[in-house]
């Protein structure tokens, strides 16, 4: 895959000026948060990112994260946000970097006010962000990212291109992502016990925006499959696309179903029909995080950015074994489409070199999941063997 260039040569969405919001119509930008970690004296990443924290010194930034030991959680991510004016993420990318990073480009897509006009810049001078941005071209290409990834996450290979790319933003803003509030919000948290003879929850992540009759028929049918095997449907309580045609299996099958949602997504969406339990949430990592809590098991079905988002974050919980996913199955649902290309395969091929034995399995087909999440569910060492 082509390195994306940067911002001054590659993105038609600012030389036409279809911006957000200009950092100069706001206060001054000063304080930029910084991601990666020091490993020690002989971190190879250690020399570019000194560089790059005395160019920032120099050219007026405040940095957060300078010595690259801070940690970000589902609770705390969302302060992180607001407190930064700009997000600056440097080479040697591991899985808890790429989940920042599509976590703030999810927060674009869905219009969080909180990132307004803050640049995201990511130094790829080794090209460790490659597999992350092949994933994201590959989902632009399936139907489920309509925006151009680089246009957002603004890639650089050297820290004076990262200055360089702060001071562009500063004049030129942020491009318009092309989405608008179909209404207002009124939803408030509500609870319906689940049935006592449910043997669990099976959480599904999953597109929100794609709209092909054929995956909304899966969606569907996999929620049926769910209700008629007493297993709760839980899931980010989306109206449309995948998300709304899974709940709508399961309620018209008699399902229980739960769900979580934000504000500013619920006047993007809408909030579907037939909901036993929903979970209103300020954020979609707290909004994350109580489906997680709130499921036994995950099926990673056909989406966008915001799934791979929740992936990455169940990757992640399962390393550092969090107990919110102590003995929980994941399921990537791997669909062939009409032309013969696998969703997932390059979310798969990421994961390839960042996980562990047991962390997920793959169904190649949907008469495969219900199997997999069963199996996992009474028996979760079955999943290393």
């Amino acid at each position: 895959m082509p390195h994306p260039m940067p911002l001054h040569q590659s993105s038609s969405a600012f030389r036409h000026g279809r911006c957000l919001g200009s950092v100069s119509e706001r206060n001054i930008m000063s304080k930029v948060r910084l991601s990666g970690t020091v490993l020690g004296a002989e971190d190879p990443g250690r020399a570019s990112r000194a560089r790059l924290l005395y160019l920032l010194f120099a050219g007026g930034w405040d940095i957060y994260n300078s010595n690259g030991d801070q940690r970000i959680t589902l609770s705390n991510i969302e302060r992180k946000i607001i407190e930064s004016d700009a997000f600056v993420f440097t080479p040697g990318a591991t899985l808890e970097d790429m989940f920042k990073a599509i976590s703030i480009f999810v927060g674009f897509q869905t219009l969080d006010r909180n990132l307004s006009g803050k640049p995201t810049v990511i130094l790829n001078g080794d090209f460790s962000w490659d597999p992350l941005f092949a994933v994201l071209a590959h989902l632009r290409k399936m139907g489920t990212i309509k925006q151009d990834y680089r246009d957002f996450l603004l890639t650089v290979e050297s820290p004076e291109a990262v200055l360089e790319t702060l001071e562009i933003v500063k004049s030129q803003g942020i491009p318009d992502v092309g989405r608008h509030k179909i209404g207002e919000s009124q939803a408030g948290t509500f609870e319906t016990p689940i049935p006592d003879d449910y043997i669990g929850n099976a959480c599904v992540f999953c597109s929100a925006t794609l709209e092909d009759p054929l995956y909304l028929a899966d969606g569907e049918a996999l929620g049926r499959l769910l209700a008629e095997n007493k297993i709760g449907c839980v899931s980010g309580a989306g109206k449309s696309g995948i998300m709304g045609a899974v709940v709508k299996g399961s309620v018209e099958a008699g399902g229980w179903t739960g769900g979580s949602n934000v504000p500013h997504i619920i006047e993007l969406e809408g909030l579907p029909d037939g909901l036993s339990s929903f979970w209103l949430r300020p954020d979609i990592y707290t909004r994350m995080e109580v489906m997680i809590e709130n499921s036994n098991a995950f099926v990673i079905f056909p989406g966008g950015a915001g799934t791979v988002q929740e992936l990455l974050a169940l990757m992640i919980f399962k390393h550092q074994k969090n107990p919110l996913m102590l003995g929980k199955p994941v399921v990537i649902f791997n669909r062939a489409s009409s032309n013969g290309l696998r969703f997932w395969d390059p979310l798969i091929e990421l994961l390839g070199t960042m996980s562990q034995p047991g962390d997920f399995v793959v169904a190649n087909t949907l008469e495969e999941i219900l199997p997999a999440i069963q199996t996992g569910m009474r028996n979760p060492d079955a999943l290393a063997a």
